[in-house]
């Protein structure tokens, strides 16, 4: 960082396993992904190409080269995993991970409906060559799943072979574990977190007052995603208690008691 300043959360370096932030690319050019890494990469762990974009995106294998020298992990979005399941497309998903050298990759089944046993052998199949990110919830608003449920599914995808589990969000950031109107289903994710490891888990969290409120329930170092470009930097922020509404959290009681 820039300079001293006492009483701040511990933000281990890149490579890190937890308090990661993936960052949505929906579909930036080679020049805004240069602009991006100059001043975001030493805070971004995870990129992913949001839902199909990677197909209409141009210089598309610049900019995961531009990523990767970065050190920056990039995956494309389980939307796209799922349009080549639903067309019988499997072998042809992985030759495209090998033709672009992709490293990492998503197991979802937001918009189309998998049976758990067949979404663990893509994830097991998939975990024996890559690093796999797997995607609980439905985009569809409306969807009810229970929290047993929830857990099962995180559970058994993390035995699978999954790295780390996406809760599901859409960068909309009102289906899944958010109600329609953005808030958190509290009673959801305090079950979940009681039995998965937060560690295992990454919360898609597109808006600031979502952001705020796992960095409040979990910590500093809460694993964030599905967070716009321009929000990384404000998403550090917010983690080190440097904007307004994390500000008394990271800091001793007498200073707490004293300015509030």
């Amino acid at each position: 960082m820039n300079f001293e300043l006492p009483h701040i959360p511990n933000r281990e370096n890149n490579p890190r396993e937890t308090g990661l932030t993936m960052m949505m690319d929906k579909g930036l050019s080679w020049r805004e992904t240069e602009n991006f890494i100059d001043a975001s990469a030493h805070l971004t762990d995870i990129v992913k190409f949001g839902f199909g974009t990677s197909y209409v995106t141009k210089d598309f294998q610049q900019k995961i080269d531009l990523y990767k020298a970065a050190g920056i992990k990039t995956y494309l979005g389980g939307t796209l995993f799922e349009a080549f399941i639903a067309r019988g497309m499997f072998d042809d998903y992985r030759r495209l991970l090998d033709k672009y050298k992709l490293e990492t990759c998503e197991v979802s089944d937001g918009s189309i409906e998998l049976p758990q046993d067949q979404k663990c052998e893509y994830i097991a199949t998939l975990a024996k060559d890559f690093t796999v990110l797997s995607e609980v919830g439905s985009k569809e608003e409306g969807i009810f799943i229970s929290p047993a449920k929830w857990i099962s599914m995180m559970q058994t995808e993390l035995e699978a072979g999954s790295w780390k589990v996406i809760a599901e969000a859409r960068e909309s950031g009102n289906v899944g574990i958010y109600r329609p109107n953005g808030t958190a289903h509290v009673s959801l994710v305090n079950k979940i977190a009681s039995n998965v490891k937060v560690e295992n888990i990454l919360w898609e969290a597109p808006k600031k007052a979502q952001q705020v409120w796992f960095i409040k329930q979990f910590g500093a170092n809460v694993n964030l995603g599905n967070i716009s470009f321009n929000e990384v930097i404000p998403l550090e922020c917010l983690r080190l208690g440097l904007r307004g509404d994390t500000f008394f959290d990271t800091l001793p009681a007498d200073i707490v008691k004293k300015f509030k």
